[in-house]
């Protein structure tokens, strides 16, 4: 029984003719599945298979394709790389359902594109960037914020080499909650030295991102 419904998938299929090129979604999983490991799996599988082949699914164990894991730097699970040309460092850790499902999608639209989408201004402010950043976006699936502040994170890491962006489910990872005492979402950590609350606008998004340099 997919977990997309018929409405939705008949929605997908059209926007899925959008997809620029090819992208295929790398998960990683168990032998011993994790609470959310299945439904993450079949609901990737569900995609691919609406996409008309334009969107690929590869499937690897989290402890035995330890090739895999080191490649695309996977410390927890379920994962999902959202990869297009190359790998943009478009990270999901947890389900995307909820309202990360649009997150998702959008992903994988930017990604087909290789594409940011962002303004010229904050293009020429990541040429600054020097070392590599990553951005760690905490949120729940019951969050109507959350998504803008995860596609964000996305874009930013399509348009610089130099930037991870990651969202993070709260719920499926209680000690990085605790860890970053997360108390709301979206919540963003930066390298583990800057962070802030809310789904800002871009440009006071990058303005935080920028501190970095500082």
């Amino acid at each position: 029984m997919s977990l997309i419904k018929k409405e939705q998938q008949k929605q997908l299929k059209e926007i899925f003719k959008k997809i620029s090129n090819n992208v295929k979604l790398i998960f990683f999983t168990q032998e011993m599945e994790c609470p959310f490991c299945k439904d993450t799996r079949e609901l990737l599988q569900d995609l691919s298979s609406l996409s008309d082949g334009k969107i690929l699914l590869e499937i690897y164990d989290f402890v035995n394709d330890k090739d895999k894991v080191d490649k695309y730097k996977i410390d927890k699970i379920p994962a999902v790389v959202v990869e297009g040309q190359k790998d943009y460092g478009i990270r999901f850790y947890g389900i995307p359902a909820g309202y990360e499902f649009t997150s998702l999608i959008n992903s994988i639209l930017i990604v087909s594109r290789g594409q940011s989408g962002l303004s010229d201004e904050t293009k020429e402010s990541l040429k600054k960037l020097k070392d590599p950043v990553k951005i760690q976006v905490f949120i729940t699936l019951t969050c109507p914020y959350c998504p803008k502040t995860v596609e964000m994170a996305h874009r930013l890491a399509v348009e610089s080499d130099l930037i991870t962006g990651e969202m993070i489910e709260s719920s499926e990872f209680p000690i990085l909650i605790q860890k970053y005492n997360v108390m709301s979402v979206p919540r963003v950590i930066i390298n583990d030295k800057i962070d802030f609350e809310g789904a800002l606008p871009e440009k006071d998004f990058v303005e935080n991102l920028m501190k970095v340099l500082d």
